[in-house]
């Protein structure tokens, strides 16, 4: 294995440590982290204000990109002006020399296609399903004419590109597990955990309504990006007992979720990974999650959580009633297996490699 120069372009959504980049930042740090460890040096472009992570950050300055997640299929591609998008792959672009590939985890159109005018190879890693048709048509396009150079985390989230599901690199995610402690029981008394944004994509409402039907208080950490769909479902639930606690840095999260007796997973659309299924299995907590996207691909049933059909919230509360047979030694174990950084830098430096021969050979 040569030592590979890599530069990381990071989500132009915002800065890194905002947490509005979601599981963006935590793939960030992760790729950071295992790459560096195999020997690679590893810089990054990040908008303005990001934490440093690792290796190098390359601040850039500009208007942060609006996110694709409550966009219309049919929304056109836009830019906000002087787009802090723009400028990070100008600088990708002045810099392309000094390094021997470039990883893309924007979810945007432009990088891809400016792919075809760099010199340098770009991996593309997809970090959501298909949200909107130029997205997907860009997405298409670049496998058929670069094939191996898009990846995606799961094969959940490939299947929504039925055009190329199949040609699509699975690598699925990692974390420093290291830096998550293990509880091996519960806090008494028991209360259930949710670990993401506060929008309605995300399930917010059943996550009420497990509260309410369990009984159990339901503790939420995440950033709080739609305060109505919040209100409302709180209004829907009355007898529900659910507190936010906002939006925290991973070793905070670690320390406050492991007293859960469970962290429940509600999403309502195609969840690309599952990034906070493998931070709660590593603080030894069982995951509860619709048989849906990407937690559908960690959660072992029966083993490290439950997996229950789609939109069934009565199926989840008597999950809950369950959470006991799980051992919580065991989820921890799962995660040092598959979803550590070490794991997850192994699977991404192989497929880099590919991409650099293939690049090699069709030059």
């Amino acid at each position: 294995m040569a030592a590979k120069r890599i530069l990381i372009c990071s989500t132009p959504v915002g800065p890194l440590g905002s947490g509005i980049g979601g599981g963006v930042e935590l793939t960030l740090h992760g790729l950071v982290l295992g790459l560096s460890a195999r020997g690679h040096e590893v810089e990054v472009v990040a908008p303005e204000g990001s934490l440093h992570l690792g290796g190098r950050v390359h601040q850039i300055a500009g208007e942060w990109q609006a996110s694709s997640q409550s966009a219309a299929r049919d929304a056109p591609v836009e830019l906000p002006p002087r787009p802090v998008l723009g400028a990070m792959w100008d600088h990708v672009r002045r810099h392309q020399h000094r390094v021997d590939v470039v990883v893309n985890l924007a979810y945007d159109w432009l990088p891809f296609y400016l792919t075809p005018f760099l010199d340098v190879p770009v991996a593309h890693l997809v970090s959501m399903g298909s949200l909107n048709e130029a997205m997907d048509a860009v997405v298409e396009q670049a496998v058929l004419d670069r094939p191996g150079s898009v990846a995606v985390h799961s094969r959940a989230q490939a299947d929504t590109f039925p055009a190329v599901a199949d040609r699509l690199r699975v690598i699925g995610n990692g974390i420093a597990v290291e830096r998550y402690d293990v509880q091996l029981a519960a806090d008494e008394p028991r209360y259930l955990g949710y670990i993401g944004r506060i929008s309605p994509e995300k399930g917010i409402d059943d996550v009420f309504a497990v509260a309410e039907a369990s009984g159990l208080p339901m503790r939420v950490w995440g950033l709080m990006q739609d305060e109505r769909c919040w209100s409302e479902a709180g209004a829907r639930h009355p007898g529900a007992h659910v507190r936010h606690e906002g939006f925290v840095p991973t070793d905070d999260l670690q320390a406050a979720i492991g007293g859960c007796a469970a962290i429940v997973m509600t999403p309502k659309w195609v969840e690309a990974f599952g990034n906070v299924a493998i931070e709660a299995m590593a603080c030894g907590v069982p995951v509860i999650a619709y048989r849906r996207g990407g937690p559908a691909e960690i959660v072992v049933d029966g083993e490290t959580g439950f997996l229950v059909e789609p939109d069934d919230v009565d199926a989840v509360v008597r999950a809950v009633a369950r959470i006991d047979e799980i051992d919580r030694v065991m989820c921890r174990q799962r995660v040092e297996e598959r979803w550590s950084t070490t794991a997850l830098a192994e699977r991404v430096d192989d497929w880099l490699d590919d991409l650099i021969r293939s690049h090699q050979h069709v030059r």
